[in-house]
């Protein structure tokens, strides 16, 4: 039983870390473009660097959230075989 519950949990923690990858590495992509654009002309507002990186973010999350769905969905239906 022990066994079973450790691959599952490896398949959720996978799962989860394959949903959130695009969106992460969009934010990350964005906000490091902003950070040296911001550098470059000397502006230090903190909004400037956030509402980019949210609307790229939420952008992302709207193209992936089918294939985001299609993973989850997946996953439940191998735990749901699992037992």
């Amino acid at each position: 039983m022990q066994p079973d519950l450790v691959e599952v949990v490896r398949q959720a923690m996978l799962a989860g870390l394959f949903a959130v990858t695009p969106t992460l590495i969009i934010g990350f992509l964005v906000a490091t473009c902003v950070g040296i654009l911001q550098a470059a002309v000397s502006v230090h507002e903190p909004l400037v660097g956030l509402v980019p990186r949210l609307l790229a973010m939420a952008f992302v999350l709207l193209l992936t959230l089918p294939w985001i769905i299609d993973q989850l969905v997946d996953l439940m239906r191998s735990m749901y075989l699992v037992h």
